[in-house]
């Protein structure tokens, strides 16, 4: 009986590691752009982000742009800047008024980002490589507060607009509050370094 057992958890684990397989093997497809100047439209452009604590519980938002634009050419992003309006920071998992507002109070503080010294926050493109049609590995700069780092992450053109994924680390932006890299013994109280962003473009 627990031979039998012990086969039936098996199969039923690698029965879930396939189809996770198969889910992570879904990719968007993705689109040739021309050469020229690209502008996005502000309304609709957005980054939702995600920020994670060790307790497995985590929050999400989205942030809003003043501007953005970036330039191909060559078949290559040549040069792009894009200004993050930090005063639009929302919260969209918190169920209540009351904790959506707090929370984005305590994200807007010097606690976090600033927001009242430091109103923007920027991504800048240096140069990319191209990895496959429509689809290119950036590098480039992020400046939050008075910090600037360097930054690489792929960029896609679909048919939803352009789309990429960027991972920052908060301590390196001097993002003190219940980070590890600055305080001992946080326990379930420690929330990651890593800040995710999913920046979602839609152009003029």
């Amino acid at each position: 009986m627990k031979k039998i057992f012990t086969l039936l958890m098996f199969t039923i684990l690698v029965s879930c590691n396939l189809n996770n397989s198969k889910q992570e093997a879904v990719e968007v497809s993705t689109l040739n752009a021309s050469d020229g100047v690209y502008n996005i439209e502000n309304e609709t452009s957005y980054i939702t982000w995600t920020g994670r604590e060790v307790s497995t519980s985590y929050h999400y938002g989205t942030i809003n742009f003043a501007s953005g634009q970036f330039e191909l050419s060559g078949g290559l992003i040549s040069t792009g800047e894009f200004i993050v309006d930090m005063s639009t920071i929302k919260n969209d998992d918190l169920p209540t008024d009351f904790a959506k507002n707090r929370l984005e109070t305590h994200l807007k503080s010097d606690d976090f980002f600033s927001v009242e010294s430091y109103p923007t926050a920027k991504i800048s493109i240096l140069d990319s490589e191209l990895i496959s049609d429509g689809k290119w590995l950036v590098s480039g700069e992020l400046t939050i507060k008075s910090y600037t780092h360097p930054i690489q992450f792929e960029i896609i053109n679909s048919m939803d607009g352009w789309k990429a994924d960027l991972v920052f680390d908060r301590s390196m932006y001097d993002i003190q509050f219940r980070s590890g890299t600055f305080f001992e013994k946080l326990g379930d109280k420690m929330i990651y370094d890593d800040i995710e962003l999913e920046i979602n473009l839609k152009t003029l």
